[in-house]
């Protein structure tokens, strides 16, 4: 029951359960939540980016740190996505925390930097959902992903990928359908105190260890 709730908490969040976040927030720190919704943000962006960050695992137990991020960032952009990244950033310990425990090194899958400059490019042409991408063109990558999940898990921890910030989102999102319970991590969302491991990079045609 807890993990299928886990896994559709994004759908089970609604405006009267941000209201109640904001609610408690206030409680500790009333000017925080009152400059921020609806001052500068509207709870409906509000309630997006939240459910952003629970699609992919992220707990928003720390109303505090989301609150004053997007309070610094609220003020340049409404935009859900970006101010999703900029939470994401913020929440970085408490992500790869999560995902690797206390270890100081994180175990890491990249794509081969010409493939990620590919996509990058066609993302700037296709628009940030990705919508014109020709299929046939990353017809290889599910089957690539899986193949590196299967050949690298680790202590039964989920693979993490490793990408530019740029292709981060969409790629999370065309990657949670091809390999359950993958991590897709930006080079941004590394904090200082870890290191990185390269264990496999992915590449147009199949993966290389």
């Amino acid at each position: 029951l807890s993990e299928i709730l886990q896994t559709h908490a994004h759908e089970l969040l609604g405006h009267d359960e941000v209201q109640q976040l904001l609610d408690n927030l206030g409680q500790t720190a009333p000017k925080l939540v009152e400059d921020l919704v609806p001052k500068l943000l509207p709870l409906s962006i509000m309630l997006r980016i939240l459910q952003n960050l629970l699609l992919e695992g992220v707990p928003i137990c720390d109303m505090r740190t989301i609150a004053e991020t997007l309070a610094e960032h609220g003020a340049k952009t409404q935009d859900a996505g970006a101010l999703t990244a900029a939470v994401r950033v913020a929440l970085a310990r408490s992500i790869v925390q999560q995902i690797v425990g206390p270890t100081g090194e994180i175990p890491v899958v990249v794509l081969e930097p010409g493939l990620e400059r590919l996509l990058q490019q066609t993302l700037v042409n296709a628009g940030e959902d990705g919508a014109g991408i020709e299929p046939g063109m990353l017809e290889q990558l599910p089957q690539a992903l899986q193949d590196t999940a299967g050949k690298h898990e680790i202590d039964g921890r989920d693979m993490v990928l490793l990408v530019a910030a740029t292709i981060r989102p969409w790629l999370a999102k065309f990657a949670r359908h091809s390999v359950p319970g993958i991590r897709v991590l930006s080079y941004n969302e590394i904090p200082d105190n870890r290191q990185i491991k390269v264990i496999s990079t992915i590449g147009r045609n199949a993966p290389e260890s």
